[in-house]
């Protein structure tokens, strides 16, 4: 789910763009079928918009990139999970209001 302010990832560039970023990297998994991914999406831009200077955002569609799922568990979605510098920092599984997620990223990004 490309969009202005979040990055469209895979099985192939994953490493590339997530594991080897020195920083911070939020990543959505999520589905075509699924409406809370769906809802989450405008939240996820409208945040990044905001948030672009201080992390990379990115999203990883769970059906067709099934390796880095698996390799990271992914059972519900949406999930997301938060990397600094290739490292799973922290979790959010579920929708996530945009006041949620800005105060999600603020307890982390430390």
């Amino acid at each position: 789910m490309k969009t202005k302010y979040v990055i469209s990832i895979t099985d192939n560039n994953f490493k590339e763009k997530i594991l080897e970023n020195k920083g911070f990297s939020l990543v959505d998994f999520w589905a075509n079928w699924c409406h809370p991914c769906k809802l989450l999406a405008p939240v996820l831009e409208e945040v990044a918009k905001e948030y672009t200077s201080k992390l990379l955002f990115a999203s990883i569609n769970v059906e067709h990139n099934s390796i880095i799922s698996n390799k990271y568990s992914i059972k519900g979605i949406p999930t997301l999970l938060l990397f600094k510098n290739g490292e799973v920092s922290a979790n959010k599984v579920g929708f996530v209001s945009k006041q949620e997620l800005i105060s999600f990223l603020d307890e982390h990004l430390k």
